[in-house]
């Protein structure tokens, strides 16, 4: 493996390389991770989002950038992985970093680390700041589990159909969204999940102008009209425990059932999985099967 003072495109002894992801601060640039600075000197090759806000966060942090540096963002991601790859294959150490959180949380990082792991490469990570952890945090909802899904399509049509989907989801939902656009996503996250539904808008994490709002769904989107700014992330409490139930009818939780049964699942184990997902009690699920039941003449 070459060092930061080898060239990696002379590497040939024969094993592969190692890929560094490495988080960048969000906001404040003392959140950068300590180990930050070094792997910006030792990295063979550095691949950055914006190489010219990579060359303010070095200077930022007084390292110097001994190797390559590339731009690898989502307009080349896919044509500039194999390069990385051939990189890796000669023994590279190539640290990836995107303009702030952690690669690959949308952000560009998965397809290098795909062809990475399929060279037998290491991958490895500097923990750094992430947006998703830290509004999920700040939030004041549950945080035992979540899921992270990223930016809402654009068209009104898709983010519809997409937040439908979400509505009967339990567990904390947190998104990113642009600030233009945050007005008409939560309101139409109060159509989908009910204007009630409890949110918090997490806007300029970890920066001066730092602002947590929590409150309803429709309130937030009455708020976000008349125009909010800088990087936002949504943070929504998931559905409350029956909501499900509340759209499903007795026809409904028996034919569930019927479904997994003529998958060649046992009735007793679908009622209660039907009964878990449903978000109510066995009895209520077994009495629908019955009730679906034909009487006897």
């Amino acid at each position: 493996m070459t060092g930061a003072r080898g060239n990696p495109s002379e590497a040939t002894s024969g094993t592969p390389g190692t890929l560094v992801l490495a988080g960048t601060p969000i906001g404040d640039l003392a959140d950068a991770p300590p180990r930050l600075a070094a792997e910006l000197a030792e990295a063979d090759v550095v691949a950055a989002e914006d190489t010219r806000r990579l060359r303010r966060l070095a200077q930022g942090l007084g390292a110097r950038i001994e190797g390559r540096v590339v731009s690898y963002f989502e307009g080349n991601e896919a044509a500039r992985t194999p390069e990385l790859a051939e990189e890796l294959a000669r023994g590279a150490r190539v640290l990836l970093v995107t303009d702030a959180g952690m690669p690959s949380v949308s952000d560009p990082g998965y397809r290098l680390v795909a062809a990475a792991v399929e060279l037998g490469a290491r991958v490895t990570a500097v923990p750094g700041p992430s947006a998703v952890l830290t509004a999920l945090a700040l939030s004041g909802l549950p945080v035992d589990r979540f899921c992270f899904e990223g930016f809402p399509p654009r068209k009104a049509g898709e983010r519809a159909a997409l937040l439908r989907e979400l509505a009967d989801e339990r567990r904390t939902l947190v998104f990113f969204e642009s600030p233009h656009r945050l007005a008409a996503t939560l309101a139409a996250m109060a159509e989908a999940f009910g204007a009630d539904r409890r949110a918090a808008v997490c806007r300029e994490l970890t920066k001066t102008y730092e602002e947590i709002r929590r409150g309803p769904l429709a309130e937030l989107a009455a708020w976000a009209a008349d125009g909010v700014r800088g990087e936002i992330t949504v943070v929504v409490a998931g559905a409350p425990r029956g909501a499900a139930a509340a759209t499903l009818s007795t026809a409904d939780l028996a034919a569930l059932v019927a479904a997994r049964e003529s998958a060649g699942q046992p009735r007793k184990a679908a009622i209660a999985e039907v009964a878990k997902e449903a978000g109510v009690p066995k009895r209520t699920v077994f009495d629908a099967v019955v009730a679906s039941k034909p009487s006897a003449s």
